[in-house]
């Protein structure tokens, strides 16, 4: 059980440095993502053999307690036969009392190495939540720092479109509007001249009748 995370961690690190190696230079907020679902599926596995490990230490614990139980029941059965000089009845208590103390030593044993190793997994998996944590962190300060390396990326790029000219955009804008006020005031002086030169004759055609 206690290559377990040794296993996990290995392979999950040969399977991000690959992808980190293919998708980090086009998105490494996405890679790094795929990498902490990955983490969380492992540790949701390391979870469940925890809980095996729970019901696993409860078994032996019950098991144990059977067997202890039988143990001392068959050492005073013995007793009691050794008293009354049943000699079969002795044999077999002696047995049974064999059978079953030689079982729960070993139950016992296996207790306590199943105690052992859900508290080397507990200690690692909450390391493990730990680390993730401290991930999921480090992930929301890049994707803040992208967000802002995009923003000064997409601003830049409108305001330095041209490196000659970065205002070109608006400089195009006070072009066209000037293009359209010169016409318009080309169309208000040819109207206004012949509005002009129309009161000069009907002034000349005055004067003429007047002299006549």
């Amino acid at each position: 059980m206690s290559n377990i995370f040794t296993r996990i961690k290995d392979s999950i690190s040969q399977d991000v440095h690959n992808l980190l190696d293919e998708k980090e230079d086009k998105n490494p907020i996405a890679a790094l993502n795929h990498y902490l679902r990955q983490s969380e599926q492992e540790k949701e596995k390391v979870k469940k053999l925890l809980e095996r490990q729970y019901r696993l230490k409860e078994q032996f614990t019950k098991e144990w307690c059977v067997a202890d139980d039988h143990a001392t029941k068959r050492k005073n059965q013995a007793d009691i036969a050794r008293a009354a000089n049943e000699l079969d009845l002795l044999e077999f208590a002696e047995r049974e009392y064999e059978e079953y103390s030689s079982r729960a030593t070993r139950l016992k044993q296996a207790r306590e190495e199943v105690t052992k190793q859900i508290y080397e997994l507990e200690t690692k998996y909450k390391e493990m939540n730990h680390r993730l944590k401290d991930m999921h962190l480090k992930r929301m300060e890049l994707m803040g720092r992208e967000n802002v390396a995009r923003a000064n990326q997409q601003m830049n790029k409108i305001l330095q479109e041209d490196t000659e000219k970065p205002y070109s955009r608006f400089n195009d804008l006070e072009k066209f509007i000037e293009n359209i006020e010169n016409k318009v005031n080309q169309r208000y002086y040819e109207s206004t001249f012949d509005q002009k030169i129309a009161a000069l004759e009907r002034e000349a055609e005055e004067e003429s009748q007047a002299t006549n």
